[in-house]
């Protein structure tokens, strides 16, 4: 599952293994993971929540593919891709978007969403006011630009998590999404 050995059992783990069992049909491997800090995974949550309920899901799941792929995070790629699969685009596009968004059938204001939200994730330091114009200039007010910068911040924290304890993918991508969607989705970590 990961470098680390599995956290034990308390109530609390019990309870978050119980309630994310019953959300997703089966335990993913990031809730055993956190089962080391309950109280961290409660706050992602809760976080996660505020970040998603600001945003439009679109908007939240392209910006966080993008920064999944900055981060080489194959296991929140394949989560976010799947959804990106199953509420908005067709397998093939989700394969575009993710090798190179801007060849996939995106409005010119995603594709700028994406490339902004990839930038922050590889490098937020390297954000100039450019950008920002940029995201103006494609319709988005500066409430919506920091929702893209909040969804990249909350997905740096988790991809990062997930990727220095070496989380595997949950094996039901495997099961749900096609070998060509894995593999476009596998970013290397």
């Amino acid at each position: 599952m990961s470098l680390l050995q599995q956290a034990e059992q308390s109530p609390d783990t019990e309870r978050m293994f119980d309630t994310d069992t019953k959300a997703m049909g089966y335990l993913p491997n990031y809730t055993r993971l956190f089962a080391h800090s309950p109280a961290a995974y409660l706050a992602w949550q809760q976080l996660n929540g505020a970040v998603k309920a600001g945003m439009e899901l679109r908007r939240y799941e392209l910006a966080t593919l993008a920064a999944a792929r900055a981060l080489k995070s194959s296991y929140c790629g394949l989560a976010h891709g799947k959804v990106l699969r199953d509420k908005f685009f067709d397998a093939p596009t989700v394969v575009a978007i993710a090798s190179d968004h801007g060849s996939a059938s995106l409005s010119a204001q995603e594709v700028a969403v994406v490339n902004f939200a990839g930038k922050v994730a590889a490098d937020a330091t390297s954000v100039i006011e450019a950008d920002i114009v940029d995201l103006r200039s494609h319709g988005l007010d500066d409430t919506e630009i920091f929702r893209v910068i909040l969804a990249v911040g909350a997905r740096c924290f988790f991809s990062t998590v997930l990727s220095a304890a070496r989380a595997e993918p949950d094996p039901q991508y495997s099961e749900s999404l096609d070998v060509n969607l894995r593999q476009a989705l596998s970013f290397g970590g």
